[in-house]
């Protein structure tokens, strides 16, 4: 089953809420950052992404990066831009567009429950990222972003998210991106509670790298306190818990520096083993096991000929394991896309313009425009405790940083 807390969030005052929350502090180039922070000075990315407020190019270490962030959000707290709410509660989140809405809940889920496999992950991790947002949650002594997970709804809870969503928000502003927040709290949470105890599993749809952040601050902070009791704060994570019907996957796609010493003619010709290729005017795959490449300024689909002798797992059947074992590994020599630094990651909200990019301005010399994974196949490879390729899913919309931070440390 699955064991929500409601919390006391940290969040902004009604009238900045808009200006002071912010992206996901992973989705951003620091270019972006100190963009965002000159044109806006009570952006949560000072606290997020501190860095990009000391000088480009200067050395600094990542305690002054941490002391940093500590500092804003205090600062954000004293000048009163922040409140706490006085009594745990359970928020209910949505995140609206023209042409997709999801709704879900905010709580807090138990670390006990992702070490016993109840929060179901699918990637792995890279430690060096794990590492700087654990110095980030022992500086601030707080959780300033939500995991994002995914539950199959229940009748019970879809019952409770529309009834709290009739009464007043305290939040609702539209972003620059046009994604509308609103955020709804709920002060009596025992049905909230009890509703997703009847849950079998979450599972991370996005925040692989904060939960496991998470868990390793408590581990610091359980050896520190003698009196623990596994009811403090530090024992749980802040997240978005959304419906699997509602959510939208939408593709990420890779570019590539060079062909791997190949000429383009040696290139296409490797392809054929494996792929038929056609010219097109199409720059997004429309079915599995279809893939849109741009070289040279010309698209190309790539439609992927293998008959497997035996059924294939649902790992081996994933158009990101396709195009990594029939294509990147063999023909361009990337053997490990998690490490490979001749390949990069393209987030589906970036669009093919972004790919197209990247190869005509000579930092990439091939891109590849991908079919986004789908819900059942993300469930299908967390419920076999199966590991995805990296960067198989892009969700969107993002949930914002900074509306209700999580203080795990009075």
């Amino acid at each position: 089953m699955a064991v929500i807390k409601p919390f006391r969030a940290l969040r902004p005052v009604f009238e900045r809420a808009k200006q002071i929350s912010c992206v996901p502090y992973d989705v951003v180039y620091e270019r972006e950052v100190r963009e965002f922070i000159k044109e806006n000075p009570i952006s949560f990315l000072r606290v997020t992404r501190s860095e990009a407020e000391f000088p480009e190019g200067e050395d600094i270490s990542c305690e002054e990066v941490f002391q940093r962030a500590r500092q804003n959000l205090e600062k954000f707290i004293e000048e009163k831009l922040f409140v706490r709410d006085a009594d745990p509660c359970v928020y209910v989140y949505r995140l609206s567009t023209d042409a997709h809405r999801q709704t879900g809940v905010v709580a807090c889920c138990s670390l006990d429950e992702y070490k016993l496999g109840t929060i179901k992950k699918h990637e792995k991790i890279r430690p060096d990222k794990v590492e700087d947002r654990t110095g980030h949650m022992l500086a601030l002594k707080a959780q300033t972003g939500l995991i994002f997970l995914a539950f199959r709804n229940t009748e019970r809870i879809k019952t409770l998210i529309s009834e709290a969503t009739q009464g007043k928000p305290i939040y609702e502003f539209q972003c620059a991106d046009s994604i509308k927040q609103t955020v709804w709290c709920v002060t009596l949470t025992d049905n909230f509670v009890s509703a997703f105890s009847e849950v079998p599993a979450l599972y991370i749809a996005d925040g692989h790298h904060r939960i496991e952040s998470a868990l390793l601050t408590r581990k610091i902070l359980r050896e520190q306190n003698s009196n623990h009791t596994g009811a403090e704060d530090y024992n749980f994570v802040v997240a978005g818990m959304f419906p699997s019907e509602d959510l939208r996957i939408l593709a990420y796609n890779r570019v590539v520096k060079d062909l791997n010493g190949l000429t383009e003619a040696e290139f296409f010709e490797k392809l054929r083993g494996n792929f038929v290729i056609s010219e097109s005017s199409e720059k997004e795959p429309q079915n599995h096991g279809e893939f849109c490449m741009y070289i040279g300024g010309k698209w190309y689909k790539l439609g992927f000929t293998i008959n497997f002798i035996q059924e294939p797992s649902v790992i081996e059947k994933l158009d990101a394991s396709i195009l990594q074992h029939y294509l990147l590994a063999p023909i361009l020599g990337i053997d490990d896309a998690r490490t490979n630094k001749r390949v990069g990651f393209v987030g589906g909200k970036r669009g093919t313009s972004e790919l197209e990019k990247f190869v005509d301005e000579g930092t990439a010399k091939v891109a590849f425009s991908m079919f986004p994974t789908t819900m059942e196949e993300l469930f299908a490879v967390s419920d076999i405790n199966e590991i995805m390729p990296p960067k198989s899913t892009w969700f969107e919309p993002k949930l914002r940083d900074g509306l209700l931070v999580h203080l795990i440390e009075d």
